[in-house]
């Protein structure tokens, strides 16, 4: 998988292994090790090529971008009522009450 990205990115700013190695500070036949899956970079050297292709170092390793996270008051302000009005200040405390009780329990 890190392997793919690092491939990917090398290759979306047409650089060869070697050009690649040269700017991270590692050699050609490292950098080939880690694009077939053979070897994978260190630390240091994920750090290196996130800072140089601007990306982070999960999207490098293939983790997902986790969805920003919403308080249960910004959650509250986006609801509309069934009938697409503002929901009465009573229907706001049962359906934050009821976003409450379920993150307090969820798994």
């Amino acid at each position: 998988m890190i392997g793919d990205r690092i491939r990917d990115l090398r290759n979306q700013k047409r650089l060869s292994q070697t050009d690649l190695a040269k700017i991270i500070n590692v050699s050609q036949q490292t950098v080939t090790k880690w694009e077939t899956g053979k070897s994978e970079p260190s630390s240091s050297a994920i750090n290196r090529l996130a800072d140089y292709f601007d990306v982070s170092s999960d999207y490098l390793l293939g983790r997902k971008t986790p969805k920003p996270k919403m308080t249960v008051d910004e959650a509250m302000d986006t609801i509309m009522s069934a009938d697409g009005k503002e929901p009465t200040e009573h229907d706001r405390k049962i359906m934050e009450s009821i976003i409450k009780a379920y993150l307090d329990n969820r798994d």
